[in-house]
């Protein structure tokens, strides 16, 4: 399964809409729907992915399994 998959589910699994996911990690909704469609990979500095994890109740090593 793709990671863009992956983050949907999970972001569902949680109730999270795209603009929550989009707004914790200081990008666009917009940018959250690509990374969900494959369109685009997540190019994430470390803070945005700390706080990607804090906010999906991931550790950077499970988020890092992705291939984020």
């Amino acid at each position: 399964m793709s990671s863009g998959r992956k983050l949907m589910q999970l972001r569902k699994r949680l109730g999270l809409t795209q603009k929550q996911v989009a707004d914790a990690v200081g990008v666009t909704d917009q940018t959250v729907s690509n990374w969900e469609a494959g369109r685009h990979i997540p190019k994430l500095y470390p803070a945005q992915m700390k706080m990607l994890c804090d906010l999906l109740n991931l550790t950077l090593e499970e988020l890092a399994e992705w291939h984020i």
